[in-house]
């Protein structure tokens, strides 16, 4: 820190003592402009009337600018007294001086520019996407100038800064993060919902879940998408041993595995694992000590529905949203030959793949169902006639002469896993096979 900044906190240190409210005047500010400054000034915003201050400073005078109450040089150092602003009726605002004449004057004409403040003005808008921002080197995302005033001559702003945090990796400045949640409603008001998606597209497929926890946590999202933001407020089990996880946060973790092995760059598949448990939220219900969602797919591509028409998407984006949501438990399931066949003739079925592996990533879960469904997903292209053995169970009792017993559905089974292997090719190879197998089985 500044040794200007450490004796202006000491002054102010001083009036606080004293029972007077002071602080010192957008310090980050201050401390940015003090490595160019010839002259050490500091700007201080107190309580007490100039009387007061002079028999607390002997040293302070009057100040002929109109703003500022008094200055005082000390040390080399040049300090100037603001008044704070006390009244109870006062705008919020209105309570934080955040920039003085001075300081106004001592900055770049490029980022007085972009001031909001009576006497300079706004310049026209470059189209440039980093207008704005200060450069990414210093290892953040920070906005130039004062950032609330930065960001009330763009609120886009907010959302794009959001959008370069998640797309590049890096934090954001903790002044320009608390501009962007004081604006966060003004965001929404001004800023159209196709500005906001024009921006979200912009994000990179794994960067995503990034991007949507940081508008949860400036809370945009729970104004733009309040049906995915309230999955924070439900529960479900992570795993058979009871751990509960709230939905949203479990969501955020789908998005974070769904474009690994091959699907990078798939942004709507991406889309899709944030809407897919969306409709947990309507159809969840706590019963004996368990929470269950049943249908939650079937209304979850409803309200995805509603959700996406309301943030302006393209129609077709919209049907394959709503097509992913609704499919996406096919795959969570230990699926029959016939089950398989269905599944594999639905439109998009590999994303629907993805979608479940990254479910199962998020939740630890058991992947017994999803590997048995992946081996025999080439099933699919076999023939029909090919997925039922050329034996029944009672043709398979009479050539072998045994019992009904578990040992007649295992020959079958094996049977059929002959017949697709090629091994079995017709009624007489077939009868030959179940006979060997009986005979090593019970012999």
């Amino acid at each position: 820190m500044h040794q200007a900044l450490k004796e202006a906190i000491t002054i102010c240190k001083t009036l606080l003592r004293n029972g007077y409210d002071a602080h010192v005047i957008n310090a980050p500010l201050q401390e940015q402009l003090l490595r160019s400054a010839r002259q050490p000034a500091v700007d201080i915003a107190c309580e007490p009337d100039m009387d007061t201050l002079v028999k607390l400073f002997p040293k302070a005078r009057m100040e002929s600018e109109k703003r500022a109450m008094a200055e005082m040089e000390e040390n080399g150092i040049l300090f100037r007294f603001y008044p704070l602003e006390v009244e109870d009726a006062g705008h919020p605002e209105l309570s934080l001086l955040r920039i003085t004449p001075s300081m106004a004057a001592m900055m770049d004409p490029k980022e007085r520019q972009q001031l909001r403040l009576t006497g300079f003005g706004s310049p026209a808008p470059s189209g440039d996407a980093y207008e704005g921002f200060a450069d990414f080197k210093g290892g953040s995302i920070r906005f130039t100038g004062l950032p609330d005033e930065t960001l009330r001559h763009n609120y886009l702003l907010a959302v794009r800064a959001l959008r370069f945090a998640a797309n590049f990796d890096i934090p954001i400045e903790p002044n320009t993060w608390l501009a962007i949640v004081r604006s966060s409603v003004r965001v929404l008001d001004y800023v159209p919902a196709t500005d906001i998606m024009d921006e979200w597209r912009k994000v990179a497929a794994e960067s995503m879940h990034r991007f949507v926890r940081l508008l949860y946590d400036a809370h945009i999202l729970q104004g733009l998408i309040p049906e995915v933001a309230a999955l924070s407020c439900v529960c479900q089990e992570k795993d058979k041993d009871g751990v509960e996880v709230n939905v949203f946060d479990h969501t955020l973790e789908c998005m974070k595995h769904y474009p690994e092995e091959g699907f990078h760059y798939d942004w709507l598949g991406t889309m899709a694992m944030l809407f897919h448990d969306v409709g947990k939220l309507f159809t969840g219900e706590y019963f004996d000590g368990q929470w269950t969602f049943y249908q939650h797919h079937r209304v979850g591509a409803k309200v995805t529905r509603k959700i996406l028409r309301r943030l302006h998407f393209a129609p077709e984006d919209i049907d394959l949203l709503c097509h992913l949501v609704n499919h996406h438990m096919r795959f969570h399931f230990m699926m029959t030959d016939r089950g398989i066949r269905r599944f594999k003739a639905l439109d998009e079925y590999p994303r629907l793949i993805a979608m479940a592996r990254a479910d199962l990533q998020a939740r630890e879960g058991s992947y017994t169902s999803f590997n048995h469904n992946m081996k025999y997903l080439d099933r699919a292209e076999t023939p029909e006639q090919m997925l039922e053995p050329l034996l029944n169970g009672n043709e398979i009792m009479s050539e072998t002469r045994l019992a009904p017993g578990p040992l007649v559905g295992v020959i079958r089974d094996a049977l059929l896993q002959a017949q697709i292997a090629g091994e079995v090719t017709d009624l007489e190879s077939a009868v030959a096979f179940v006979r060997e197998y009986a005979r090593k089985s019970v012999g």
